[in-house]
């Protein structure tokens, strides 16, 4: 099926596809986001247009193109260099260590994917509040599965397009309980959906802006303005204080021990303005950081409440 719209461009910086766009799947079975057998990424979502499926493949390691369908097409394909990083400025950034500066090199394609979809980055860390990545996928397949749109275009399986900010208000409560999520989560997301139009703004707010109008949405705290900042705003800086994980894995990772959300922030001041970067070539250095020892989050199955 030829495409509504195409668009091939040689990036400014090395860019690897699937780890910069990666971060945007909400586990395996994320209705809006699969990976074919070739290595494409198709990913459905929203436009100020309409929906729109898009198609990124990497026909060479200095080619990217993204092929898309839908009312949302053209939109979909003038975002799609920024979407995989093309405003990512990684100068300025200094690894300091020998394990960053191995990981760096050896991954010099990983850039800061920018969606600017503040809603749907919003709607999904949300999910992810207080419980574990297994639990939150769950949840979000659920709900984008039976409340979302179905996907335009030539689909390798059945997508969905995520609900509207109208289309989460509008989930019954038997729904939420269905899904596993909490009233408390339901709460926030649905209350935050009716200022969708005011939080998609910070799309060309300073990263101090943006996250004080995130964090003006009860609920919303800064481990959620984070983790929206990472993949909607692309910005290389923020860093998931609050996180149940990531100061100890940042603690043993550079330090060899257990760290306190206060001295994992110290241990990281050196690399200010790229500290979620360190974190994602720490990830990509494959190094593991806490030994899997001691007490973990416990599974809560909200349906069984």
């Amino acid at each position: 099926m030829i495409a509504d719209e195409a668009l091939s461009w040689r990036p400014r910086h090395p860019t690897d596809l699937l780890q910069t766009v990666g971060v945007l799947r909400r586990g395996g079975g994320d209705p809006a986001f699969v990976g074919d057998a070739s290595g494409a990424v198709w990913r459905a979502t929203r436009t100020p247009d309409g929906i729109a499926t898009i198609r990124l493949t990497q026909p060479s390691p200095d080619e990217l193109r993204c092929e898309a369908w839908g009312p949302g097409a053209a939109a979909a394909v003038a975002q799609a260099p920024e979407l995989l990083g093309d405003l990512d400025d990684p100068s300025g950034f200094e690894p300091r260590l020998p394990l960053l500066a191995d990981a760096h090199r050896r991954n010099p394609g990983l850039r800061m994917a920018r969606s600017a979809q503040v809603f749907e980055a919003l709607a999904a860390a949300i999910l992810e509040q207080k419980v574990i990545s297994l639990q939150a996928h769950d949840s979000w397949r659920r709900l984008v599965t039976k409340f979302g749109t179905p996907a335009p275009g030539p689909t390798p399986r059945p997508m969905r397009v995520v609900p509207s900010a109208d289309e989460w208000r509008a989930i019954p409560s038997w729904e939420w309980h269905l899904a596993g999520v909490d009233p408390r989560r339901a709460s926030t997301l649905q209350n935050a959906s009716r200022y969708a139009g005011r939080l998609e703004e910070t799309v060309s707010m300073s990263a101090a802006d943006a996250a004080a109008r995130l964090t003006l949405m009860p609920g919303v705290g800064a481990w959620t303005a984070a983790e929206v900042a990472q993949r909607a705003l692309g910005d290389a800086d923020a860093l998931s204080v609050g996180d149940y994980h990531l100061a100890n894995y940042v603690g043993h990772a550079l330090a060899g021990r257990d760290m306190t959300d206060d001295e994992m922030l110290e241990t990281l001041a050196p690399w200010a303005g790229h500290r979620y970067r360190v974190v994602r070539l720490l990830g990509a250095s494959g190094v593991r950081g806490r030994p899997r020892r001691g007490a973990r989050m416990a599974f809560v199955d909200h349906r069984a409440i």
